[in-house]
């Protein structure tokens, strides 16, 4: 009934002013710095209403005042509004003071920061535990999650939609790993791996192209196209410029091909949202998106919207910001125990980077989780979602290190959350959670070697190497997330130099092109130009094949010892491929055919015994070529949706998932498959 309800909002309402009360009289006493009563003292009665008037017109500033000021900051960089949190906080508490009728109460600006911290937590949690034991309360708590805009009128309830949340490089063999370890219990009960309860989802490993990495699995995924993505960055000469896949412009660039391609706007374009990808897979609803974080916003250009919507609350704000602290502070003292110990392979983390793993692990994390929550109270038919923060630590402390496993464990407690937040949308939901490749360990090809792979091309080429031995910067998704958080774009967007061979990397997969060539150049042109060239990187140790075009076979495979296969005879004489695993021969058939494949593509070296690989960038933790579990993502689905490899075959390229999650959306708006009947089907 009406009366419940406002009566039940009432009855909350005092609880939460009686607890910030309370904390602000604790905190009084606690803090010399703030004071409630007058110089010669006061009556605990005037103590208390100075307190209580204090604590209300703190929380109606909060409600009504922090949104405001979130929206008048929208130009300032999302990142920076996170550290203004505190400062924002703590004037609203000097000016609640200076409103509060009693007259009394003053406190010190340092001081305020610190009790408007408190007080918003405190408020938070206790709106919060008190919504969770009523569930419209709950519903509505979390409805301010989604987009106020929404129109009234909801999809049809008993139709399901569908949420995909992509767990950025984690691979199959780690989320076994971790469900086996009891580090990830939400994924443990869906797989039902106790035996006491049937499983909800199964497990699926599926194959990804040569280019294992964000970029091209992403835009396949959500865009149905991975053609001509041969790596995370390579040089198109015909255009005289670099593209990187976590750029804004050339994201944008590779969703417009890719559409062209398809003739579809790409998997979200019904009704859908997409939170903190790469690209918006034809989204309605986008935010965190690079690919439109270059565009001027407007209305339908909401690539940083999301921060402001989540820090709109200043309990959030105050929460995530403390955790962005606390991440730093365990990436330092994280980083200092590997180095201490000896730790090998080691890669530097120094810098910037704490900055950056606390943002992939706490910020985008948090906004990330918090939109997708508000999108199924929308009841949005199809939501897909990028979470970071296992990729980027994974770079720096290893795929299997202790640092990740403590990050799988807080990935889990997000996945939790969205189920939760499911469970009180207006509409059923399919929760599938995947990811977009792997990550192989290994010592970095400069540490292992003293050079790097454009030291290697440069002494092949006959060109003067440096006597120190470079760095080749790396590449991650987080890093491209805080540079739109911050509204930057990428400093190495001009164009590439025309007197040298552009050499650049992609986890371990290198790509060398002569951009005063305007075409592919052959072995044949190779050779002529730079005779050392070829054979250097093909007997290098480090080095594990090369492809190149040949003018008499079309494009062919080279290895040591002066091994050298056509394409077009790899089935019967694999060569080097032999050691990369299934699947090796048609990726790279396939990259041979795109149009900006680079003059020489390097694979590194790779161990089959041990999965490890050796990465042009400096990363102890990488992917982007083949070798190892970067090739071996997962698709973890519910029961109630129908098997992903219906031919029978291994389920192969980001293209083949996109059409299999295509299949999902149709099957979830016209007849499910019965869980039993489903079942009975794989069991024959």
């Amino acid at each position: 009934m009406g009366w419940r309800r406002v009566a039940g909002q009432i009855g909350r309402s005092v609880t939460v002013w009686a607890v910030s009360t309370l904390t602000m009289l604790v905190l009084a006493g606690l803090l010399p710095d703030f004071r409630l009563q007058a110089p010669d003292g006061d009556s605990a009665t005037r103590i208390a209403v100075t307190a209580a008037c204090g604590a209300g017109a703190f929380g109606l500033l909060s409600a009504l005042v922090w949104p405001v000021l979130v929206r008048m900051l929208l130009l300032v960089p999302a990142l920076f509004l996170g550290l203004l949190v505190f400062f924002l906080n703590g004037s609203l508490l000097l000016l609640a003071l200076r409103l509060n009728p009693s007259g009394r109460g003053e406190v010190a600006p340092e001081t305020a920061v610190i009790v408007a911290a408190v007080m918003s937590a405190v408020a938070s949690a206790t709106g919060a535990a008190l919504a969770v034991r009523d569930d419209d309360a709950y519903r509505r708590r979390l409805l301010r999650l989604a987009d106020r805009r929404r129109r009234a009128t909801l999809p049809c309830a008993s139709t399901p939609g569908l949420v995909c949340v992509q767990l950025d490089g984690v691979g199959h063999d780690v989320l076994t790993a971790a469900v086996r370890d009891g580090l990830m219990p939400t994924v443990a009960r869906w797989l039902a791996t106790d035996g006491i309860m049937p499983p909800t989802h199964r497990l699926t490993a599926w194959r990804t192209d040569w280019s294992s990495q964000t970029g091209a699995s992403q835009l396949g995924i959500l865009h149905g196209s991975t053609y001509d993505v041969p790596a995370f960055r390579w040089y198109e000469k015909d255009r005289g410029e670099v593209m990187v896949c976590n750029r804004p412009t050339s994201a944008a660039e590779l969703q417009r091909r890719a559409m062209a391609r398809t003739g579809e706007a790409g998997l979200l374009a019904v009704d859908g949202a997409s939170r903190g990808n790469l690209f918006s897979g034809g989204a309605g609803e986008q935010a965190l998106v690079l690919s439109i974080a270059t565009r001027r916003r407007g209305r339908e250009n909401r690539s940083r919207a999301g921060y402001f919507a989540y820090f709109s609350d200043p309990a959030n704000a105050v929460r995530t910001a403390l955790s962005f602290f606390a991440e730093i502070g365990r990436e330092i003292g994280q980083s200092s125990r590997a180095r201490f110990a000896g730790q090998h392979p080691r890669v530097g983390r120094g810098g910037l980077y704490p900055f950056v793993r606390a943002f992939a692990t706490v910020v985008e994390r948090d906004v990330v989780v918090a939109a997708v929550m508000g999108d199924l109270l929308a009841g949005r038919t199809a939501v897909y979602a990028d979470l970071v923060a296992y990729d980027e630590v994974a770079h720096h402390s290893g795929p299997e290190s202790r640092d990740t496993r403590q990050v799988l464990r807080r990935l889990d407690r997000s996945l939790a959350l969205i189920e939760k937040a499911a469970e009180h949308a207006p509409r059923p939901y399919r929760l599938v959670v995947l990811s977009d490749h792997g990550q192989s360990p290994g010592e970095t090809f400069r540490s292992r070697y003293g050079l790097t792979l454009t030291d290697l091309v440069r002494a092949g080429s006959g060109l003067p190497v440096p006597r120190g031995a470079g760095r080749t910067p790396s590449g991650a998704e987080a890093r491209a997330a805080v540079r739109v958080a911050l509204g930057r774009a990428d400093s190495d967007s001009g164009p590439a130099p025309r007197s040298e061979p552009v050499v650049l990397a992609s986890g371990n997969l290198g790509l060398v092109s002569f951009p005063d060539v305007p075409h592919r150049m052959t072995k044949e042109e190779i050779d002529a130009r730079h005779p050392a060239l070829l054979p250097t990187l093909a007997n290098h140790p480090g080095i594990g094949f090369l492809l190149v075009r040949s003018a008499e076979h079309d494009g062919v495979v080279l290895g040591p010892c002066g091994t050298e296969i056509p394409l077009a005879e790899l089935d019967e004489r694999p060569g080097p491929l032999a050691r990369f695993g299934p699947g090796a021969i048609d990726a790279v058939r396939r990259t041979h055919a795109f149009p900006h494949t680079a003059d020489i593509m390097v694979n590194s070296w790779h161990d089959p015994a041990t999965g490890q690989i050796h990465a042009f960038e400096e990363q102890i933790g990488s992917h982007g070529g083949l070798g190892g579990a970067q090739s071996r993502p997962f698709l973890l689905s519910p029961l109630t949706l129908s098997v992903p490899e219906e031919d029978g075959e291994a389920l192969t390229g980001a293209e083949r998932v996109h059409g299999v999650l295509r299949r999902w959306l149709g099957e979830l708006n016209g007849p499910e498959v019965p869980l039993d009947a489903d079942r009975e089907r794989r069991a024959a």
